[in-house]
């Protein structure tokens, strides 16, 4: 029997989840326009300039600096696999899912991989990776810079130095901090840094942007064996992506022109305003959190991801009912727990297109009054009202600071 399928209508929502973001309008328009061919001479033009915006967002002069057809778990896997062959020895620091990801990955690459963790809430202190490394010949340090799973940010500074100590290079996963976070590639030295499209860039999901120091193209080089993926051995895509526009693959062209459009947002604002512009928001966020009675798994404010807040759920609340709520009445989408913190926490995003003023009132106010109908008791208005005064005591110090 022949069912009907209807035109696709999917809902307008708010996403405030640690990814995908609602995206600007300007964005949708850009996956509109008229598709053309991924070896037309317009559309080689078009990667030049993804390519010189991609440069300006990671602040660096790297060759290989392209967008991979793929989620923010293929650039994990090109990092990782380009890098490592079986025998290497790699230090991955695990404080969430993420970065247990990433471990996973280098052990099907080599059989030495050392996992230095910590627990959920807390970056993995620097100090346990040099001590696991001391005596040994580490390849490769790797960690999540925001940890996605937790809504932990972990320095790059101590981990470069340490590198540096043990000889090894840096790969540094920025899905959740890249365009919201101070980062400058070049000069934190970083050896692989990949992203996603779809947090604080705020395109569509499916592109993982990605860039490669020279030290690490020299690694590439040297190896010894074939990298297992032939889809992400970065050497023979970036035959696409490079100067030759060798045929590699057909890249998602649309989700290219979102991409762009995107990034060309990002550089309109300015990097320095909008990281100052998560900032804000996130503070406002947690204070009315805070004013409702409500903890955070970071306990240490300079451990919080600007893009990424994890709420402790308090007891006799149900989380899917307060998701579903949330949904169902409002139309604003949050993330629940991963493993060990599955049903524990709510994961807020604040990223790119999301980290709006606006959005952080409706939020609170939607999120008092789920909780009020399960029993959860708070002075009315106190989260909406907390982040109003946050809000006013940020402008009234930039404009003393004027």
């Amino acid at each position: 029997m022949t069912q009907h399928v209807g035109e696709l209508t999917p809902p307008v929502r708010l996403m405030l989840t640690p990814g995908p973001s609602s995206i600007d309008p300007r964005v949708y328009r850009a996956m509109a326009t008229p598709l053309v061919g991924h070896m037309d001479p317009w559309f080689k033009g078009c990667m030049d300039e993804t390519q010189i915006l991609l440069r300006q967002i990671f602040q660096t002069e790297n060759r290989i600096t392209m967008p991979l057809s793929a989620s923010g778990s293929g650039g994990i896997e090109a990092a990782v696999l380009n890098t490592l062959e079986e025998g290497d020895e790699a230090i991955v620091a695990v404080n969430g899912v993420f970065s247990e990801r990433m471990y996973e990955i280098a052990t099907r690459a080599s059989s030495n991989v050392i996992k230095v963790e910590a627990p959920y809430g807390k970056p993995v202190d620097v100090e346990d990776v040099r001590r696991a490394g001391k005596g040994k010949k580490i390849k490769i340090i790797g960690f999540a810079h925001g940890e996605t799973s937790t809504g932990v940010i972990t320095g790059i500074d101590s981990y470069r130095k340490v590198a540096d100590e043990l000889g090894a290079l840096l790969i540094v996963d920025t899905v959740a901090s890249l365009a919201a976070v101070p980062i400058d590639v070049d000069k934190q030295r970083v050896d692989i840094c990949f992203s996603g499209s779809q947090k604080a860039i705020s395109a569509p999901p499916g592109m993982s942007p990605i860039t490669v120091s020279p030290a690490a193209e020299e690694i590439f080089r040297k190896r010894k064996t074939k990298v297992q993926s032939w889809y992400f051995d970065l050497t023979t895509a970036m035959n696409y992506w490079g100067k030759d526009r060798l045929y590699h693959h057909t890249p998602p062209i649309s989700l290219i022109f979102a991409l762009r459009e995107a990034m060309r947002l990002v550089v309109e604002e300015g990097l320095e305003a909008r990281w100052e512009r998560h900032r804000v928001n996130q503070l406002a966020l947690i204070a009315g959190l805070e004013a409702m009675g409500l903890d955070l798994l970071v306990k240490n404010p300079a451990d919080r991801l600007p893009t990424v807040t994890a709420v402790m759920i308090p007891g006799g609340v149900d989380d899917a009912k307060v998701r579903n709520q949330l949904l169902d009445e409002f139309n604003i989408e949050i993330a629940g727990g991963f493993g060990p913190v599955k049903g524990k926490i709510w994961r807020v995003g604040l990223m790119g297109y999301c980290s709006q003023k606006p959005f952080v009132l409706l939020f609170l106010s939607a999120l008092e009054k789920c909780l009020l109908d399960q029993g959860f008791r708070m002075a009315n208005g106190a989260g909406a009202a907390a982040a109003i005064r946050s809000y006013s005591q940020v402008e009234t110090a930039a404009a003393v600071s004027r």
